[in-house]
This record gives C-alpha cells, structure tokens and sequence, in this order.
C-alpha cells in the first residue's frame, strides 16, 4: 500500500516561515502529480500548490510570492516552503499524491492524501 506522511507543521508567529514535508512510501513507481491542500475551520478545502513530476506548478493566487512547492522524484517527498505567514493561512494542511502507480496494483492510477498537519499563525 501507498502512503503519505506529514511533517512540519506547528505554530509560528505572523510574518514567519515552516516547511512542511509529505513523504509517500510503498512500492510506487510514480506519482504524476503531488501537492498541498489546507482546509480552515468552516471553510471548505481548497488547493494551495501542485506540482507535477515534471516540475510544472501551480499555486493559489493568496499564496504566490509567499509559498514554494517543490519535489524530489527520487525520494517521493513533496515540500511546501511558506513564508510570511499570515494568520488567514491557519488550517490543518493535507498531502495528496495523484496518479500514482502501484508495482501491486494494475489498470488504475492511486489517489493518496496524508492525515493532516496543524498550521497555526498568530496575530
């Protein structure tokens, strides 16, 4: 089986910088596409960066300039380095893989999110 593990997140005050890592593990022989997702409470949940194995990206607009995605394809790991953080950036923020290809798993392409990591600025 696939799976996706957090890192990273936590509090940190206004104006301030995490980096948070997803790492999939299994037997994948590739992920077409991984990124982030950030759901705030009572909000729904929205993408903020993906990128492709290519290294095609694409980020929500109230995270550009401040937010760089970034991969290493050899290791299956996604980053999400944010900076100047703001307290509207506070929400459990999610991994998923798309497109993943499964060594044990024929015909289809895998969808995987990771359990959720706490991202909370303050004011």
């Amino acid at each position: 089986q696939v799976q996706l593990v957090e890192s990273g997140g936590g509090l940190v005050q206004a104006g301030g910088s995490l980096r948070l890592s997803c790492a999939a593990s299994g037997s994948i022989f590739g992920i077409n596409a991984m990124g982030w997702y950030r759901q705030a409470p009572g909000k729904q949940r929205e993408l903020v960066a993906a990128i492709t194995s290519g290294g095609s990206t694409n980020y929500t607009d109230s995270v550009k300039g401040r937010f760089t995605i970034s991969r290493d394809n050899a290791k299956n790991t996604v980053y999400l380095q944010m900076n100047s953080l703001k307290p509207e950036d506070t929400a459990v923020y999610y991994c998923n893989a798309d497109g993943v290809s499964d060594y044990d798993v024929t015909g289809r392409y895998l969808e995987v999110w990771g359990q959720g990591t706490l991202v909370t600025v303050s004011s």
